[in-house]
C-alpha cells in the first residue's frame, strides 16, 4: 500500500480506539505525555509514530502492539481500507476534476464513520447494478466531459496544427486514402485488410493494432467514413504522442483510466480533423437560419465531411455549447434487434445537468414516443440505409421541452441489429433566438415520458408497460391520507 494510506489507516485506528475509551485528544495527550498537536497529526494521517511511541500508545490504550500496527480495520471501517487497497484513487486522475487526493484523505480522517457509510452504500449499489471498474471509468469520463462542456481547445488546436503541418485542406472532404498515406509514410504503419476477416470471433471489431510491428488490421465490411475515422484516430494517438492506449476498436476492456481518457482524446482529435469546426459552423448557421427544418441537411453534411451520423452528432456536442451557447443538451445512442422489443441505451452524455431523457438501469421500457426509438422502428421495417427525423418532445412532469434530432442506421457488424443516435437541445430563450425553424408546423410535437413504468400520460397508444411505479405511489399517498384522517379523528 501507499505510505500515505498506511499513515491514514493507523490514524483512523488510533482515533477509533481513543473514542472507545471516551478520551479527548487532550486526555490522550495527558495520558501518554505526547503533545496534543502531535497526536492530531497522527490521527489525520499526516505522521506515523516511531516504534517507541507506538509501544507507548499501545500500553496506554491497552491494546497489543501487533493489533495497533496491523492494516486490518474492524468491520465499521473495513470499507475505507478496501478503498485504499483498491488503489482506485490512484487510477482516477483526480486533478482533472480539480480535486486533490489529500483532500479526500482529510475528509476520511475527519469523518471516517460517515465516509464509511457512504462508501458502503456505493459498494452496495455497484453490486446491485453490476457496476464494475469499467463502468466507473466511463462514468468518470462523462463527468470530465460535462465539466468541460465537452469542448477541449487543445484538441481542436492539435487537429488544426496537424492539418497545417501535413498540408491537409480542411475545406475539402478528407479521405481515407490521404490519411492512410500519412500513417504509412510518416508513422511506419502496415495496413492489413485481410486477416481480421478470417476470425469470426472478431466480427464486432473494426480494427486491431499490433504495436510491435505497427500493423493495423482493418475489417473488410467497414465503409469509407468508418475507415477514415479509424485512420484519423490512429494519427491522433501518434501525433499526440499517446503511449497508454487501446489496441482494438471498438474497445474490449480498459485496464486503467488513462486508457479511457486517451481513447477519448484520440477520438476527439479524429472528430476535429474529419469534421473541422469552422466548416461545421458555417453549415450549422445555414440550418439555424432556415424557417423550416430540412431533413436532408444532415445527410448533406455527412457527405461533405465523410463522417458517420454518430461522428457528426458527437461533433455537434462539441460545437453547440461552445459556439452557440446551447449548453443544455444531451446525446443518446440506442441499439435495437429487429426480432426484439428491447431498446437499449449504449452511450449517453448530458451537459449542465441530467436531462429528462436519460438512461435507466432497471430494465424499464423507454418511452416509445422518443424520436430515438421511432427511427429505429422505422428503419427496421423499411430496410432503409439511413432514416433521420426531428421532433419537439414535451415532458409534462418536468415542464421542459426539447428539440430532438435523431438518425438510425443498420449496424454493419451484427445481423438484424440497428442503432440510432440523437441529440436533444432544451428549448430555452437562447435556442428560440438562434433556431428560426422552431415554429415549423411540420415538426412533430409530442408529450413524452422517460419510461412507461413512470409515465403519467393517459391514453397512450405506444405504451409498452403499465405505470406500475406511479400506481404504487398513488396507493402510498392514499394510505398516507387515510392514516392522517385517523390521526386527526383520534387526536
Amino acid at each position: 500500500m501507499e505510505e500515505e494510506y498506511i499513515k491514514l489507516i493507523f490514524g483512523l485506528k488510533l482515533k477509533q480506539l481513543r473514542l472507545k475509551k471516551d478520551l479527548s485528544l487532550f486526555g490522550l495527550a495527558k495520558l501518554t505525555g505526547l503533545s496534543k498537536s502531535y497526536l492530531n497529526e497522527i490521527e489525520k494521517g499526516k505522521k506515523y509514530p516511531k516504534t517507541d511511541k507506538i509501544l507507548l500508545l499501545a500500553e496506554k490504550l491497552d491494546i497489543p502492539y501487533d493489533s495497533l500496527v496491523s492494516l486490518k480495520l474492524d468491520k465499521n471501517l473495513a470499507p475505507v481500507a478496501q478503498l485504499f487497497q483498491s488503489k482506485i484513487l490512484k487510477e482516477i486522475p483526480l486533478d482533472l476534476f480539480g480535486v486533490k487526493e489529500r483532500d479526500l484523505i482529510e475528509i476520511v480522517a475527519n469523518a471516517p464513520t460517515k465516509v464509511n457509510a457512504f462508501i458502503s452504500t456505493i459498494i452496495e449499489i455497484a453490486k446491485q447494478y453490476n457496476f464494475g471498474k469499467e463502468s466507473f471509468y466511463l462514468a468518470s469520463l462523462r463527468s470530465f466531459q460535462e465539466a468541460n462542456n465537452n469542448f477541449f481547445p487543445e484538441m481542436e488546436k492539435a487537429a488544426l496544427d496537424f492539418a497545417k503541418a501535413y498540408q491537409i485542406d480542411l475545406n475539402e472532404n478528407i479521405t481515407s486514402i490521404e490519411l492512410e498515406e500519412i500513417l504509412i509514410e510518416e508513422y511506419g504503419y502496415t495496413i492489413n485488410n485481410n486477416d481480421l476477416n478470417k476470425h469470426q470471433e472478431l466480427d464486432s471489431l473494426r480494427s486491431v493494432f499490433v504495436p510491435k510491428t505497427k500493423t493495423l488490421l482493418i475489417a473488410g465490411h467497414i465503409d469509407e467514413a468508418q475507415r477514415t475515422f479509424i485512420y484519423a484516430k490512429e494519427i491522433g494517438y501518434n501525433y499526440l504522442k499517446i503511449t497508454e492506449r487501446l489496441y482494438t476498436f471498438s474497445w474490449i476492456n480498459f485496464e486503467n483510466f488513462d486508457q479511457v481518457l486517451n481513447n477519448f482524446y484520440a477520438s476527439y482529435f479524429a472528430g476535429a480533423l474529419v469534421i473541422p469546426r469552422t466548416k461545421l459552423k458555417q453549415q450549422v448557421n445555414q440550418m439555424l437560419a432556415k424557417p423550416s427544418f430540412d431533413k436532408s441537411f444532415l445527410a448533406q453534411i455527412r457527405q461533405q465531411h465523410n463522417a458517420s451520423p454518430e461522428s457528426l452528432y458527437q461533433r455537434l456536442t462539441n460545437i453547440l455549447p461552445q459556439d452557440y451557447q446551447l449548453e443544455n443538451l444531451f446525446f443518446l445512442r440506442f441499439s435495437h434487434n429487429q426480432n426484439s422489443t428491447r431498446f437499449d441505451i449504449t452511450k449517453e452524455l448530458h451537459l449542465t445537468h441530467q436531462h429528462s431523457p436519460h438512461g435507466n438501469q432497471t430494465n424499464e421500457k423507454y418511452c416509445r414516443r422518443w424520436a430515438s426509438i421511432r427511427v429505429l422502428k422505422e428503419i427496421a421495417e423499411q430496410e432503409e440505409e439511413h432514416i433521420m427525423d426531428v421532433q419537439i418532445s414535451h415532458y409534462p412532469e418536468d415542464q421542459l421541452s426539447y428539440l430532438i434530432l435523431a438518425s438510425a442506421t443498420k449496424d454493419p457488424f451484427k445481423e438484424n441489429q440497428y442503432r440510432s443516435v440523437s441529440i436533444g437541445l432544451q428549448i430555452t430563450d437562447t435556442l428560440k433566438k438562434k433556431a428560426q425553424f422552431l415554429e415549423d408546423p411540420n415538426i412533430k410535437q409530442l408529450n413524452v415520458g422517460v419510461t412507461c413504468e413512470r409515465c403519467a400520460i393517459t391514453n397512450c397508444a405506444e405504451r409498452a408497460a403499465n405505470p406500475i411505479f406511479l400506481q404504487q405511489k398513488n396507493r402510498d399517498q392514499e394510505t398516507a391520507r387515510v392514516v392522517q384522517e385517523l390521526q386527526n379523528k383520534f387526536s
